[in-house]
């Protein structure tokens, strides 16, 4: 039996790195969502916003990040999953977009809770199906599984992208 384990060890230390990815889990009801790990600035706990008039429900505020003003996003409302309360338990991700070529830095807000780093192997990633107009995949790059439950993976530059402010930006 240690054999079988000891080859499947190595199986997993002879993937290149160029092979694999990385990304930062989170769950948001009973799903679960990742982002590449290289656009993951810090995890930090809820501290109030600036609230900013007139833009989107799920666009919540801004708030002073060591000197940057930083955008904080709700992503439960960005997908239409509802509104939760605020406490501080409440994790917000600060990710890092690249919008128009522009190096962007916004926070995420992720209620439920984040999970872990996982490695993906990129062949293992399929791209989203198409549920047609009704349902939007804008922001999915992908899914995959990992440990027999299915990870939708994120396009950060589409999920940061704020309305009125990137829409004519590529």
């Amino acid at each position: 039996m240690a054999n079988t384990d000891d080859q499947s060890q190595q199986q997993m230390d002879s993937k290149k790195p160029s092979d694999m990815a990385q990304y930062l889990s989170f769950t948001l009801g009973d799903e679960e969502y990742g982002v590449d790990i290289l656009r993951v600035q810090e995890i930090r706990s809820w501290e109030p916003v600036s609230r900013i008039p007139n833009v989107p429900a799920y666009e919540k505020g801004v708030v002073n990040l060591r000197g940057a003003i930083v955008p904080i996003i709700d992503l439960r409302e960005r997908f239409n999953l509802g509104h939760s309360h605020y406490t501080p338990l409440t994790v917000v991700v600060v990710l890092q977009a690249f919008i128009g070529g522009k190096p962007r830095v916004m926070g995420v807000v992720v209620v439920d809770s984040v999970s872990n780093v996982i490695d993906i192997e990129k062949t293992r990633i399929q791209s989203a199906p198409d549920f047609g107009a009704k349902v939007s995949t804008e922001f999915i790059n992908g899914l995959a599984s990992f440990n027999e439950r299915m990870v939708m993976l994120l396009d950060v530059n589409k999920l940061l992208k704020l309305e009125g402010v990137d829409n004519d930006e590529t």
